[in-house]
C-alpha cells in the first residue's frame, strides 16, 4: 500500500536531509513556466468553445446529434498523433521548439474553423488544432517540471491546469458574449478570436531558456548550469540539481532498444510501476466525466429545466469562474499539503458530487429548483475535480518518469488520458439515451470512486523529491 510513510527523506540543498524542504520563490523559474503553460489556454479554449458553439453550430449547418457528438468529441482522438509523436519532437527538436510548434498549429485550426463552409472542412480543422493542442498537453508539463525547483515544482506544474481553465472560462464567456449575434457568423466570431493568442505566445516561448534536462541530454552542461543557476533557489542546488541530471544521463540503459522498447517490451519492476501509475491516473482523470460537463453542461441544465440558451450559457460561465478558483487553491496547497491529500480528497468529493447530480437528474422534475440543484451539485464537482485530480494529474506524470523516458512516457499516458475523453465525449448523447443522464452520471460516480481507491493503494507521495531521485520513491 502506497501511503505518506513509504516517503524517502526529503534532500535539501545543502544535501542534508530534511522533513521541511525550503520555500524558496524564484520569479524567473515561475516566469518561464507560466510562459510554457498559457500555451495550454488555446488548449481549454478550443476544448471548451464546442459546448456553446454547438448550439449554433447545429443550427447553422443543420447537423444531427451524431455528428454534433463527433466533432465536439473527436479532438480527443485527432490529437492523438501529435501525443505520440510528442515525445519524439521534444527530444529532437527541444521542449521550447515543440511549444513554438504548438502554437503554430493552433492559430492555424482557429483560422481554419472560422472559414469552414462544410461539415468536412470543420472536421479537417479540429484536426490541425488538435495536432498543436496534441504537442502543447505533452510538451509544457515536462518543461515546467524539469525547470522547476524542488520546492516549487508543484506550484509551476499545476500551472498548466489553471492555464488550460483560463482557456476554458474564456471560451464560456465567448460564447456567452456572442450568442446575441446572427447564427450564421456568431459561432464563427467566437473561433476566429482563438487565432490571435498563438501568434504572441509563439514569440514570447522563444524568450525561454530551453530545458536544462534537454540541454544535458545535448552534452551542454554549461548552458544547462547556466540556465539551473537563475531557476534554482541557490547557486548549491543549482549544482546539486546538474549532478543528479547528469548522472541520470550517464546511467546505463538499453542503447538497442530504444526509449520504447524500455517503456513498453521489456521495462524494469521500476519503470512498470511508474508507467501503471501513470497511466491509472491519467485514466481515471477523464473517465470519471469531467468533460462530459465541460461539453455538455448546456445539455445536462436543459434536461434539468433551464429554458433560455442565455441562462445556460451563463451558468456556464459560472462553472468556468470557480472551476479556475478552486485550481488556484490546489496550485497553492500543492508543495504545503503534498499531492496524495489533495488528490484522495478530491477523488472522494467527485464520488459524493457525482451522485449527488446524478439523484437530482433522476428524482426530481424538470424546475426552476431541480436547475438549481443541478447547477449547485455540477458547481461542487468541478471545484472536487479542480482542487486535485484536475491540476495534480500532470504534476504527478512530469515528475514521477525517469529522465530519459519522461517526453514518451507522458506522451503515452496522455493518449491514454485522451483516449479515456474521446470515449466520454463521443459517447455521452448516445449512452444519456440509452441509460438516461441520470445513468451516466451514477456510472462516473462510480469510476471517481475507484479512483480514490487507486490513490490511496497505488500512489506514494512526491512532494519535495528530485527528479532524478524519483526511483528511490518507487523502489519501495
Amino acid at each position: 500500500m502506497a501511503s505518506d510513510g513509504d516517503a524517502v527523506p526529503l534532500l535539501t540543498p545543502s544535501g542534508h536531509n530534511d522533513d521541511e524542504p525550503r520555500r524558496g520563490r524564484n520569479m524567473y523559474a515561475f516566469g518561464c513556466a507560466t510562459l510554457a503553460s498559457m500555451t495550454t489556454i488555446l488548449m481549454g479554449y478550443n476544448l471548451a468553445l464546442m459546448s456553446g458553439a454547438q448550439l449554433f453550430v447545429r443550427e447553422d449547418m443543420a447537423l444531427s446529434d451524431a455528428e454534433i457528438e463527433v466533432l465536439t468529441g473527436s479532438m480527443n482522438v485527432f490529437m492523438l498523433v501529435s501525443i505520440l509523436a510528442a515525445g519524439w519532437a521534444a527530444d529532437v527538436l527541444g521542449r521550447r521548439g515543440t511549444i513554438v510548434l504548438a502554437n503554430a498549429f493552433l492559430m492555424a485550426g482557429a483560422l481554419a474553423m472560422s472559414l469552414g463552409a462544410t461539415y468536412a472542412a470543420l472536421m479537417a480543422a479540429r484536426f490541425v488544432t488538435s495536432v498543436g493542442v496534441g504537442f502543447a498537453r505533452v510538451v509544457a508539463p515536462v518543461y515546467n517540471a524539469e525547470i522547476s525547483p524542488a520546492s516549487t515544482r508543484g506550484v509551476l506544474t499545476s500551472l498548466l491546469d489553471m492555464f488550460v481553465n483560463v482557456g476554458i472560462l474564456l471560451s464560456y464567456v465567448s460564447n456567452y458574449a456572442f450568442a446575441g449575434l446572427p447564427v450564421h457568423l456568431g459561432w464563427r466570431v467566437m473561433f476566429a478570436i482563438g487565432a490571435v493568442p498563438p501568434v504572441f505566445l509563439a514569440a514570447a516561448v522563444l524568450a525561454m531558456p530551453e530545458s536544462p534536462r534537454w540541454l544535458a541530454m545535448r552534452g551542454r552542461h554549461a548552458d544547462a548550469r547556466a540556465v539551473l543557476v537563475r531557476t534554482s533557489d541557490s547557486v548549491e542546488e543549482a549544482d546539486l540539481r546538474l549532478e543528479d541530471i547528469n548522472h541520470a544521463v550517464e546511467a546505463p540503459h538499453d542503447a538497442g532498444g530504444g526509449v520504447w522498447r524500455e517503456l513498453l517490451l521489456r521495462p524494469s519492476a521500476m519503470v512498470r510501476r511508474i508507467l501503471a501509475t501513470v497511466i491509472g491516473l491519467q485514466f481515471f482523470q477523464q473517465a470519471s466525466g469531467i468533460d462530459a460537463i465541460v461539453l455538455y453542461s448546456p445539455l445536462v441544465f436543459k434536461k434539468a429545466g433551464m429554458a433560455s440558451n442565455t441562462s445556460v450559457l451563463g451558468a456556464t460561465v459560472a462553472i468556468g469562474v470557480v472551476k479556475t478558483c478552486f485550481i488556484l487553491v490546489a496550485t497553492l496547497l500543492s508543495d504545503r499539503l503534498g499531492r496524495r491529500p489533495l488528490l484522495l480528497a478530491s477523488t472522494g468529493g467527485m464520488a459524493v458530487t457525482l451522485t449527488s447530480l446524478a439523484l437530482t437528474l433522476r428524482v426530481a422534475s424538470p424546475s426552476t429548483a431541480s436547475a438549481a440543484a443541478c447547477v449547485a451539485s455540477v458547481m461542487a464537482f468541478v471545484a472536487a475535480f479542480s482542487v486535485g485530480l484536475g491540476p495534480t494529474t500532470a504534476t504527478y506524470t512530469a515528475e514521477v518518469m525517469p529522465l530519459r523516458l519522461r517526453a514518451q512516457g507522458t506522451g503515452l499516458g496522455v493518449a491514454v488520458n485522451r483516449l479515456a475523453c474521446g470515449a466520454v465525449t463521443m459517447t455521452f448523447i448516445s449512452l444519456a439515451d440509452g441509460i438516461t443522464m441520470a445513468g451516466c452520471f451514477f456510472l462516473y460516480a462510480g469510476v471517481a470512486a475507484a479512483a480514490c481507491v487507486f490513490v490511496y493503494v497505488w500512489l506514494p507521495e512526491t512532494r519535495g523529491r528530485s527528479l532524478e531521485n524519483m526511483d528511490i520513491v518507487f523502489s519501495k
